[in-house]
């Protein structure tokens, strides 16, 4: 007789022993009705969203990865010629131009205007009055269309009777041809670029100052911090989420930079201003190459792509 048929449950307790976890069969989880009615609720209320992303966003990149690759103009069927519209690009120096212009615009509008909006954003959260005014004040250009403000600088600009040279004068210095001449043409875009993004920044900033606990400032101030020393120890890197933040809309917001450009310069003179934008509705709306617009348009998301993970990388590392 063997040990099994001497002690059965023995013998039970070993087989049950021997079927592995992932062998034994899985208790299905029973699913309440109500719970199937909040997922199926959820489902409902993110499928507008989700057809949105798949038809205004999914299938327009697809499309324009495939037409880059093509010799497409509108007017007839899109023909393949692999990698030529790249080619003919990289070879273009009116194009090569523009990818300098938006890095340099993107060089200076981003820093620039990040610097002042966490300037400004610590100034307009100390209580002080007119506060709800200047606030308005300060974020009035972002709500404003681009075209209207685009006018206002183009009398700010103006050389003959422009407020800029006028306030020059002033104080003894010469006047400039500033939207005319190709020295000062980037510039002065660069300027209205910078300013005009002030406002969402300060916005941004002014929504993490608020988080930021007041017991540190009060602990700082025991151990006999100045200003300076609590916004530099203290505020700046309890904003370091909102910055990276800021950072990259700013960054994404000056590569795609269009209206003012068509406005105020429309890419001249000389090519000084043209951006990657423009150069891509110059190409698409002007030329009707739109198999070039494509490849232009994956050149600059490239970018984009580029600059967003090398952020998130530094980012990661300094966390």
């Amino acid at each position: 007789m063997t040990t099994t048929e001497r002690h059965p449950t023995r013998g039970a307790k070993a087989a049950a022993k021997q079927v592995s976890p992932s062998t034994a069969p899985k208790k299905r989880k029973r699913i309440s009705t109500a719970e199937k009615k909040r997922r199926r609720a959820g489902w409902l209320m993110i499928t507008p969203s989700v057809i949105h992303v798949g038809l205004w966003t999914l299938i327009p990149v697809i499309a324009t990865f495939y037409l880059s690759f093509t010799d497409y103009g509108i007017f007839a069927a899109p023909k393949w010629i692999w990698f030529d519209n790249y080619v003919e690009m990289f070879n273009d120096a009116v194009f090569m131009q523009s990818i300098g212009n938006t890095i340099w615009y993107t060089f200076w509008t981003v820093p620039v205007s990040m610097a002042v909006a966490v300037v400004v954003a610590v100034l307009l959260n100390q209580g002080l009055k007119l506060q709800k005014f200047y606030r308005t004040a300060f974020f009035l250009p972002q709500v404003t269309a681009t075209v209207a403000i685009a006018m206002v600088w183009l009398w700010i600009f103006n050389p003959q009777y422009g407020l800029l040279n006028a306030m020059l004068e002033t104080i003894g210095l010469p006047g400039q041809a500033w939207l005319v001449d190709p020295k000062w043409a980037l510039p002065a875009v660069i300027l209205v670029g910078a300013w005009q993004g002030i406002g969402i920044k300060m916005l941004i900033y002014i929504a993490a100052l608020q988080n930021i606990d007041e017991s540190l400032y009060e602990a700082a101030s025991l151990d006999g911090a100045s200003s300076i020393r609590k916004f530099f120890s203290i505020t700046v890197p309890m904003l370091k989420p909102a910055t990276f933040f800021v950072f990259i809309i700013s960054i994404i917001g000056a590569f795609q930079v269009f209206d003012q450009i068509y406005v105020l310069t429309d890419g001249g003179p000389a090519n000084a201003t043209t951006m990657m934008t423009y150069e891509v509705y110059r190409s698409a709306f002007q030329e009707f190459r739109m198999g070039m617009a494509s490849a232009q348009s994956v050149v600059l998301f490239a970018f984009l792509l580029f600059v967003t993970l090398i952020s998130r990388r530094v980012t990661k590392e300094e966390d």
